[in-house]
């Protein structure tokens, strides 16, 4: 027998109330120790696979499975202990400061609610250091910059020891400068017994950064594997509708440049312009 898969995707099925088919079918695996990307176009099912994934959401159909064991019949307790989330922005702190933030990934592991321990407080000191967000700990979350925000997110995930940590549109609202310092932060923290999968829309950071890119389009999986393999001109046509020129640069880094669209008309009273003969 191979060895057991940190996490396993079994038909991973998801339909909602209102009869929108989110998630179709999804199987996959992942071991330890990668930085996946997750990208597709806006409404593909990349938010709700992995709201599945941490029992945010319950799946209609299928299992999920970390170190072999079924997620699904756990407590939020227990998932927490598994899998952290980093959500893609944090609509509400409550008035928390920084330290009292990161505090809350060590919660999943208190033995009474609101009672952390000197190990407790001690790793988040030591987490805040290696963000490089310490001096800011007293700070309210409420008054950082977005980058800054992002950082102690993580750093928050972090702390939960998780096997799995999932991280949602980490960059969307950050300029090109903390696009890159939240990339190298997450390369960084991928190690032997953990796996970072993060969706994401800039298809070249994720190139440039991942082990590995799930691609995804209308709720189904159309491509895994080596970025510089599976993301192709062909693949951002048929997953996109866009006319794309894929390449590497002088560093062997693989990069996307969108040239075109080249799906449906898009009509506007008034307007006549068939948008395939834009750039």
């Amino acid at each position: 027998m191979g060895e057991t898969p940190l996490l396993e995707v079994r038909h991973l099925d998801k339909k909602y109330d209102n009869g929108f088919h989110a998630d179709k079918d999804i199987s996959f695996t992942l071991p330890s120790g990668l930085l996946v990307g997750l990208i597709g176009p806006n409404g593909c099912g990349k938010t709700t696979m992995m709201r599945c994934i941490n029992k945010m959401h319950q799946p209609t159909g299928g299992d999920i499975l970390i170190d072999g064991e079924s997620v699904l019949p756990k407590t939020p307790a227990e998932v927490a202990r598994l899998v952290s989330n980093v959500p893609a922005e944090m609509t509400a702190s409550f008035g928390l400061t920084v330290f009292e933030t990161v505090m809350l990934g060590r919660y999943p592991y208190l033995q009474n609610m609101w009672w952390e321990t000197e190990e407790d407080e001690s790793m988040v000191e030591e987490t805040l250091r290696k963000f490089g967000i310490l001096h800011l700990q007293d700070r309210p979350l409420n008054m950082l910059s977005s980058g800054e925000r992002q950082r102690v997110l993580i750093a928050k995930a972090y702390v939960q020891n998780p096997r799995l940590m999932l991280v949602d549109e980490p960059t969307s609202h950050l300029d090109m400068k903390y696009k890159l310092d939240v990339m190298e932060y997450l390369r960084a923290m991928v190690k032997q017994d953990m796996t970072i999968l993060v969706a994401e829309h800039d298809i070249s950071l994720m190139a440039r950064y991942c082990d590995q890119c799930i691609i995804m389009k209308k709720g189904e999986i159309v491509a895994m594997g080596d970025p510089k393999k599976v993301i192709t001109e062909e693949l951002i046509r048929d997953v996109y509708e866009v006319e794309a020129s894929v390449g590497t640069d002088k560093d062997g880094e693989i990069y996307v440049l969108p040239k075109r669209f080249v799906g449906n008309t898009i009509s506007d009273p008034g307007v006549s312009a068939n948008c395939s003969n834009r750039l």
